[in-house]
């Protein structure tokens, strides 16, 4: 491992010695990097043109680059991962806002680290996980393609956190030409306070980034990576094309072909009727219309909601995630009069031995379907054996998964697909837990909703994220009005709340 500052052929000019107005970073030789002395917090740079790398982030924050050398030993070229081509499949839809994918990780840093060791345990890390260190090939199919050695450009600054995390995630990753990780180091006075890393969606998931934190961690106590080498996505997608694989993926395709002959061809299928107007300064809801743009997230903070959650599952003896599901699917049916429902639950797939630990994309679409007919309570009993159906339908081959969807639509003439999603972000189910019907009823009157994010384009038309921050909707109000999207999440609120008390 060695360190140096980002010259000549590396994306960023070459950093100076320490001019008046600029301090040089503890750790660093003389003329590696520096930051300027009076940065307090991370400023947007105005007119800033995105999408180049390390240079232009520290330069949206108030910092520069360092480089670091890594050299893991191991290459090669290889077919993506099912996970790999799953999650390309939804980027190649969204594009050009498939930054709605980037998502990071920051890590507080214990003690009076250095940027020099930060920067070695980083150029470990990336050793250790080949998946830090592949991008995409492109040719008559994607591939992926491992390196051995390279460099990784890390942003030095002062600023916050939280601000560097959002102009690190803010642009798309150049994925054939990009580390699909970008890393920053804040100071505080002369050491490094945080850690903080934007992830391509390509090279893992949110479980997968988990595991990059557990081992940054350990590389910063003891100096060294825990347990044996990691595993590789080259060597998981050796696998899934050999027999065991086959054997999976052709279980998983029987599952999505007997349900897509049973199910609407869409959720969402009918277009708000009114005609498309600016909704862009937010706030309250827009009536039937679509929005501009059209894609928007509405994001409700309910307490109450969480109690209830928690109380049904104790109740009826289930997880809370498989509540909300259900809640979700049931209200789905309402909202769109189908009488059996389809939603897509996305699937960590780290159930098997081969996939626990390693630092891939895992996460997939499985297909839950659910007739909606009756009281929601009653849908509990029949929701449980077809979660885990749709868990196990997640780890598939999206080959077999496309010749299904071709098939059915080639016979229905016309599109086939859900379009509905449900993705449960929490890394640990709360559990179920009995609460007092009036404390329940209580927390109503803490409920808020705002609007966080509004796009373009997106993969789905509707699509439910559950989170420690509360539960939101990102939908397409060309099908979906924002009116209705706050309906939708008021419905869910009052529904799971009827049942809890």
């Amino acid at each position: 491992m060695t360190v140096q500052p980002a010259g000549p052929g590396s994306g960023t000019t070459a950093l100076p010695d320490p001019a008046p107005g600029t301090t040089a970073v503890p750790g660093l030789a003389p003329g590696t990097t520096t930051v300027p002395a009076a940065a307090p917090r991370a400023t947007a740079v105005p007119g800033l043109v995105r999408g180049s790398g390390a240079a232009l982030a520290a330069a949206a924050v108030g910092g520069s680059t360092a480089s670091v050398a890594f050299d893991g030993g191991d290459a090669g070229d290889g077919p993506l991962t099912w996970g790999q081509r799953a999650i390309w499949q939804a980027i190649e839809s969204t594009a050009p806002d498939d930054h709605y994918f980037t998502f990071g990780r920051i890590l507080p840093v214990p003690g009076t680290r250095t940027v020099e060791q930060l920067l070695a345990a980083l150029a470990a890390l990336v050793e250790r996980h080949g998946s830090l260190r592949t991008r995409l090939g492109t040719g008559r199919e994607p591939y992926q393609r491992l390196a051995a050695r390279g460099r990784l450009e890390v942003t030095v600054t002062t600023g916050d956190p939280d601000e560097v995390l959002g102009e690190l995630a803010a642009a798309r990753f150049d994925y054939a030409g990009e580390w699909p990780v970008r890393a920053a180091l804040v100071l505080t006075g002369d050491r490094v306070s945080h850690v903080v890393l934007a992830f391509c969606h390509l090279a893992t998931d949110g479980h997968g980034a988990e595991v990059v934190l557990r081992d940054l961690r350990v590389l910063l106590l003891r100096g060294r990576a825990p347990g044996p080498p990691a595993p590789q996505p080259l060597d998981l997608a050796r696998r899934q094309a050999g027999p065991e694989g086959r054997r999976v993926a052709e279980q998983a395709a029987a599952h999505w072909a007997g349900e897509y002959g049973r199910l609407p061809a869409t959720m969402f299928d009918v277009p708000t009727s009114d005609v498309p107007t600016s909704d862009a300064a937010g706030g309250g809801a827009a009536g039937g219309r679509a929005a501009d743009p059209p894609i928007w997230r509405a994001l409700l903070r309910s307490p109450a909601l969480d109690l209830a959650v928690r109380s049904i599952a104790a109740a009826h003896r289930t997880s809370t995630s498989t509540v909300l599901l259900t809640a979700v699917a049931a209200l789905v049916g309402g909202f769109t009069g189908h009488e059996r429902v389809a939603v897509l639950p996305i699937v960590a797939n780290r159930f098997r031995r081969d996939t626990r630990g390693i630092v891939s994309t895992l996460s997939q679409e499985g297909l839950f379907a659910l007739d909606v007919g009756g009281p929601f309570t009653d849908l509990l009993r029949a929701a449980g054996p077809a979660a885990l159906r749709a868990y196990r339908s997640a780890y598939h081959d999206p080959a077999d998964r496309d010749r299904i969807t071709a098939a059915e639509s080639a016979r229905r003439g016309l599109p086939v697909s859900p379009r509905c999603c449900f993705n449960d972000l929490r890394f640990a189910d709360p559990g179920p837990a009995t609460c007092p019907p009036g404390e329940v009823l209580a927390a109503l009157a803490q409920t808020s909703l705002s609007w966080p994010m509004s796009q373009d384009k997106l993969n789905c038309r509707f699509c439910v994220h559950v989170s420690a921050g509360g539960v939101s909707l990102t939908a397409d109000t060309r099908y979906l009005s924002r009116a209705d999207m706050e309906r939708y999440l008021r419905s869910l609120e009052a529904l799971l709340v009827e049942a809890a008390v």
